[in-house]
């Protein structure tokens, strides 16, 4: 009778029949660090590589509308008793650049991503969507909160800044920062091209940030003005990071708190059903 020989298949060794070998085939493990920590990385070094336009550009800015407006409405512009307006001013400027560049940050990686065609290379890593969420908020964040940082000290050549409370500083910097990343990346994930991402940040983020109570307080403002302000969730992140500075504010920062921790967190959710379920991602 003939003896079968076993078929050799390419790339998987066989043993031979008279060997007797019963040591098993050790197939090649793959190993490499956190996939997290390394799309943190690439986010991080994004804008860190062009820091003079990422953050040195938003400094400039920030300080340029502190010269016009401190010049022209101090004297002009009653905010709390004990507060000049150019102190007032430079928190909710800090404010606004940080809310600003954490939306940036996420928003056009995603975008220029998907429009050169590198997305994939995100997407086919064993990367979770937790995780791919996690990269884009932090780097945001502490994107935000560097360009936050910067106006603050450079601010300090031209006023006085005190610092009442920095825990409430630190807290609602981190949280406005990771709402604004949030969106961000709602806003890469819906967007298809540059123009979409445009309509996005100059019809709601702009006009959000710039109506919160940046350049006044709503007690200012008619009665139905305030109430309308009082809608905007991002009043709440510049009235409560101001009431880290003065220890006085518009409304309870603990109501501030609750509402800024909602958004967030309400914003997060759906994010990640986005992530998870690979809208626009996919396709």
């Amino acid at each position: 009778m003939s003896q079968t020989k076993p078929v050799k298949r390419w790339g998987v060794p066989q043993n031979e029949p008279n060997q007797g070998s019963t040591t098993p085939i050790k197939q090649p493990q793959l190993t490499g660090g956190s996939g997290f920590l390394t799309l943190l990385h690439k986010e991080m070094m994004r804008f860190i590589r062009v820091g003079f336009q990422t953050v040195a550009a938003p400094v400039v800015t920030a300080l340029l509308y502190l010269l016009i407006f401190a010049q022209v409405l101090e004297d002009r512009v009653s905010v709390y008793d004990s507060v000049p307006y150019t102190s007032f001013l430079i928190p909710g400027l800090m404010m606004m650049s940080m809310l600003q560049n954490s939306f940036a940050n996420p928003s056009s990686s995603l975008i220029q991503s998907r429009i050169t065609g590198n997305l994939v290379f995100i997407l086919l890593p064993p990367l979770s969507h937790r995780e791919i969420f996690s990269a884009y908020v932090l780097a945001a964040i502490i994107r935000g909160l560097c360009v936050g940082i910067f106006i603050g000290l450079t601010a300090l050549f031209f006023v006085r800044l005190p610092v009442a409370y920095p825990l409430w500083v630190l807290t609602f910097a981190i949280l406005s920062c990771g709402i604004m990343a949030t969106l961000g990346v709602i806003a890469g994930l819906w967007s298809e091209k540059f123009d979409q991402l445009a309509a996005f940040q100059n019809f709601l983020i702009m006009p959000a940030t710039f109506l919160s109570g940046v350049f006044y307080s709503i007690h200012s403002l008619p009665p139905f003005w305030q109430t309308v302000s009082k809608w905007n969730p991002i009043f709440y992140t510049i009235d409560g990071f101001r009431y880290g500075f003065f220890a006085a504010s518009d409304v309870s920062p603990w109501h501030s708190l609750t509402v800024v921790g909602t958004a967030f967190i309400l914003l997060s959710f759906f994010a990640l059903r986005l992530l998870k379920s690979g809208y626009k991602l996919r396709n």
